[in-house]
């Protein structure tokens, strides 16, 4: 009798619940290799994301798990929330990755930084903190359980934001101060309309080519664009489509 494959041909809905997955995250389950004895270590850790969707984590030196990911760099990130009823029913993303140090002074960690604390505002308070260091969890596959019977692999060019990085890099910050600033209304209609959540103070956190990242309090949603934009001049004409479109215009 021949095996039958539990690993499902990934699709396009796959990649998209993946992707969410990974951007609506706030906390994740991070397992590394104890420098000490080899053996599974794993703890819970906050979690961000840079422009491309690769997880962002903000670790103490004197943390066993950052001890770990100096001595080894492998390491796993499991993301996704159980919600009422099964756990298991819920969907989750158990990524394998490298861990890559951002140095302090570069604009890859001043970028990142600002990222992670849009995502984790009380990181803040100590973000700056020379013990403290950030690192950007290279993707080099994942697993993906939608649930029952619905798993399946992805490789980081599907589960990554490509397109042009560099120029969204450029804008991202004025242009979310300028929507938080000037179109707070428009951001929460983004929740309500897109995302199906409640009203409330919804802050604009993140623009990539694909979508949009949304917070209000712990909350966080993504909303991803009808198509991906193909450079940084076409984010107005987006999100004032979509402003239109959430009002019923």
């Amino acid at each position: 009798m021949t095996k039958k494959d539990t690993i499902l041909e990934t699709d396009a809905e796959a990649i998209r619940l993946a992707k969410t997955l990974l951007r609506n995250a706030r906390f994740g389950a991070l397992a590394t290799l104890d420098p000490s004895d080899g053996a599974p270590l794993s703890t819970r850790v906050a979690v961000a994301t840079d422009l491309d969707g690769a997880p962002l984590i903000l670790v103490s030196a004197l943390s066993a798990h950052t001890q770990a990911l100096q001595a080894d760099t492998r390491c796993s990130l499991l993301t996704g929330e159980p919600g009422k009823g099964d756990p298991l029913a819920h969907p989750r993303l158990t990524l394998k990755a490298r861990a890559m140090k951002l140095e302090r002074g570069t604009d890859a960690h001043g970028y990142a930084e600002r990222r992670y604390i849009e995502r984790q505002p009380k990181a803040k308070l100590y973000a700056g903190f020379a013990d403290f260091s950030l690192f950007r969890l290279e993707p080099e596959n994942a697993l993906l359980n939608g649930g029952f019977a619905r798993a399946y692999r992805l490789t980081p060019d599907e589960l990554l934001t490509g397109g042009p990085l560099a120029d969204f890099r450029q804008m991202e910050t004025a242009a979310i101060e300028h929507m938080n600033a000037d179109h707070a209304d428009a951001v929460e209609n983004y929740a309500v309309h897109f995302a199906g959540s409640s009203r409330g103070k919804w802050r604009l956190i993140g623009i990539d080519p694909e979508g949009i990242d949304l917070a209000r309090g712990e909350e966080i949603q993504r909303v991803f664009f009808k198509q991906p934009l193909n450079d940084a001049s076409e984010v107005r004409p987006a999100l004032v489509a979509m402003a239109k479109e959430a009002r019923g215009v």
